[in-house]
């Protein structure tokens, strides 16, 4: 069984190392025991597949170049522990890839909680990764004292503590198989997940207001496609951007129309644009896009 922490209870560890049954679950580092989360993020006895020698994350990350080596690989270490009557192998992964990913998202909610500081919209979060995990209260009054009146601002040990674990991912298994070999099977579970969670607040997949079959197949094969179009629009512009960035920067991008002139362009240009237009070939923040240029322009995207 390959499972997500959802299924990965003590039960349901035990049921499934008995018998011919074995197990790959996903292992939150942040549950971990003290001196086992410690031995997970101390920077010293990292492997890489096909590698003899052990790597040391501190002085990989503090070398550019090395990063930028290694920055698509994915390092790991192993180790057997015995807790809860389970005879069970954590290995801890860790990519500077996925470090990168995680600190885009999080730097971009962090920029929505510095925006909703000077806002009214303070409201407690509503899930576990909204941005507004970001914002503490604090009660005081204009002298400091604790009082009734509240003040809001960002929470930077929250920010620090989240840090920490950037780029690492653990899992938990009962098989002795090559480290190696476990990790290919898991490999693709951070991507598919982050499609899950792509489809459900970028694409609005959920909840479905559909009773027929076939139009919720419909609705659930427009958000499939969409899903494919983003990843090659990713691809084409070299995984620069998060998903919040391109949908965004996309959904920003209006233009105004102008009777018998074209139409004038209605958003800031910045550097996703510019990226957008040099991957694809064409430009849309001129002055002013006569309707021919705007054919021509939607010419070239069925073509590509």
């Amino acid at each position: 069984v390959c499972t997500d922490s959802g299924l990965s209870s003590v039960a349901n560890r035990k049921f499934n190392n008995t018998g011919e049954r074995a197990f790959i679950t996903t292992q939150s580092i942040k549950k971990m025991k003290a001196f086992q989360r410690q031995w997970a993020l101390s920077s010293t006895d990292w492997h890489l597949p096909g590698h003899t020698e052990t790597f040391d994350l501190d002085q990989l990350l503090a070398d550019e170049g090395l990063c930028e080596k290694y920055a698509q690989w994915v390092f790991y270490k192993e180790r057997w522990f015995n807790e809860n009557g389970i005879e069970q192998k954590y290995i801890v992964t860790f990519s500077i890839k996925y470090r990168n990913y995680q600190r885009n998202i999080r730097s971009e909610q962090i920029a929505r909680a510095e925006r909703a500081l000077s806002s009214a919209n303070k409201q407690e979060r509503t899930r576990q990764s909204d941005y507004k995990r970001f914002i503490t209260r604090i009660p005081v009054t204009d002298s400091g004292e604790v009082a009734n009146t509240t003040q809001y601002v960002l929470n930077e040990d929250k920010i620090r503590e989240e840090e920490q674990y950037d780029g690492f991912y653990a899992i938990a298994t009962n098989l002795d198989d090559n480290p190696e070999s476990i990790i290919r099977i898991n490999r693709g579970r951070w991507e598919i997940e982050e499609c899950f969670r792509i489809m459900k607040h970028e694409f609005k997949a959920r909840p479905v207001y559909l009773s027929r079959e076939a139009r919720i197949t419909a609705h659930f094969t427009t958000c499939f496609l969409a899903l494919t179009l983003f990843r090659y629009l990713e691809k084409m512009l070299g995984h620069r951007y998060t998903c919040e960035q391109i949908s965004d920067g996309l959904r920003k991008m209006k233009f105004q129309q102008i009777e018998n002139a074209g139409y004038i362009p209605a958003y800031i240009r910045n550097d996703f644009t510019d990226a957008l237009h040099d991957a694809f070939g064409f430009r849309t923040d001129y002055q002013i896009l006569s309707k021919a240029q705007i054919r021509k322009i939607i010419s070239i995207s069925k073509i590509r």
